[in-house]
């Protein structure tokens, strides 16, 4: 018996996938820097191809319980980021005006998806509603950076775009994890499991306050970039951890402890940039392209080829882009152009990594089918490809000078 069996037994997969995996998380953001593509397309893209297509990894296979495995942190990692990205400095300062325009615009959203999925023909109200949260939710991750590349994050495009992608993306995950307790449970008692876990954060959120403010030479460890016990990393992940668990504990959906314990942590410490760069290193470097790639090897190919389901796929991706694009022209009452207020609902539309966690939760608790879910990922290999460069064109890069004047713009409002 080799070492390798004796320390881990069964639990490491065959030689194919793992090598292939851990070449493929290297090799394919490169790649995809070259063809100027998200690397999250490229990623579901090979896991098609070394699952469905070639059937390197099959479902059911200890290889395919491996990478499962490591999806599932990858999940967990990328949930927790995503209320990592929330920037509650940016909320205070702006004040009142942003964030009422930025709750009412994701309002109308939702409006708007429930009467566009009204034409899709849902199998049930549950498939409705999942469907208008799924696609009124935002991504960080294509706005920040668009608008950063056009020098428009401090004008009032910008921060107008930004506020409405941060209360899109929190209200539609936190919304879409309360709307599966309810779906499991049918009501009950257990609908008070996720207003026990927010007060189980408030609790957490008292103490780390707290000891913050009583011992602010110890809390500056966790962001000092040259520790070498990487305390800030230790912090987040215990946190990670140990909201994850009191989800389980409770009865509710992981990913929503996830992503509150990421929030959290946000809102107590701010100007954690470097923090944060250092948690995506690792995470982005290998955990969340598996979680991609693990996708892409579960992906249902053949529900796209039976009759029907490639076309409601299809029109999913024409709602959802409808939905944002339309109510985001109610941006010009806040005195942007129609050209600005279009590109803003471009930006919107955009979807990258939490939608297909989001989907892939629809199909866990019985709500979305798995065409469905296909047409889920479709959409966010079509906007994170075409929203940046549509943006582009309809919001050229902003002369400096306009871009200073429209920050102090939207500073003032």
């Amino acid at each position: 018996m080799d070492i390798g069996t004796a320390l881990f037994g069964s639990v490491l997969p065959s030689a194919a996938p793992i090598i292939l995996i851990g070449i493929g998380a290297f090799t394919l953001p490169l790649i995809a820097g070259r063809l100027k593509l998200p690397a999250v397309v490229l990623e579901l893209v090979f896991g098609l191809m070394i699952g469905p297509i070639l059937m390197i990894v099959e479902t059911g296979t200890p290889d395919a319980e491996f990478v499962e495995l490591l999806a599932e942190l990858g999940l967990l990692l990328l949930m927790f980021l995503a209320g990592f990205e929330i920037d509650f400095e940016r909320l205070e300062r702006q004040g009142s005006g942003p964030l009422i325009t930025g709750g009412a615009l994701f309002g109308v959203f939702l409006v708007a998806g429930w009467f566009g999925f009204g034409l899709l023909n849902p199998e049930s109200t549950n498939e409705r509603v999942f469907l208008t949260l799924l696609t009124s939710a935002a991504s960080l991750g294509i706005v920040i950076p668009a608008l950063r590349t056009t020098g428009r994050s401090g004008s009032r495009q910008g921060q107008l775009t930004i506020v409405t992608a941060i209360i899109a993306e929190f209200g539609s995950a936190t919304a879409i994890v309360f709307f599966g307790v309810i779906v499991q449970s049918g009501g009950g008692w257990r609908l008070l499991s996720v207003p026990a876990l927010f007060i189980a954060m408030g609790a957490v959120l008292g103490i780390m306050r707290r000891a913050a403010w009583w011992y602010p030479e110890r809390f500056e460890r966790l962001f000092a970039h040259d520790d070498p016990d990487e305390m800030g990393i230790r912090a987040s992940l215990a946190l990670l951890f140990v909201f994850v668990g009191l989800s389980l504990a409770l009865g509710v959906e992981a990913i929503l402890g996830a992503f509150l314990a990421g929030a959290l942590f946000a809102y107590v410490f701010r100007n954690i940039e470097d923090l944060e760069a250092r948690l995506s290193g690792f995470s982005y470097g290998f955990f969340i392209p598996v979680f991609f790639i693990n996708v892409g090897i579960g992906f249902p190919l053949e529900e796209l080829g039976e009759p029907g389901v490639l076309t409601r796929a299809l029109a999913l991706i024409g709602i959802a882009i409808v939905v944002k694009v339309g109510p985001s022209l109610l941006l010009t009452l806040r005195g942007l152009t129609v050209k600005e207020s279009i590109g803003s609902g471009v930006l919107l539309a955009g979807q990258l990594s939490v939608i297909i966690a989001l989907a892939e939760f629809g199909v866990e608790i019985g709500v979305l089918d798995p065409g469905l879910e296909a047409g889920a990922i479709l959409l966010v290999g079509v906007t994170a490809i075409l929203s940046p460069i549509v943006f582009r064109w309809l919001a050229p890069p902003a002369d400096p000078a306009d871009a200073a004047a429209g920050a102090a713009a939207a500073g003032s409002t």
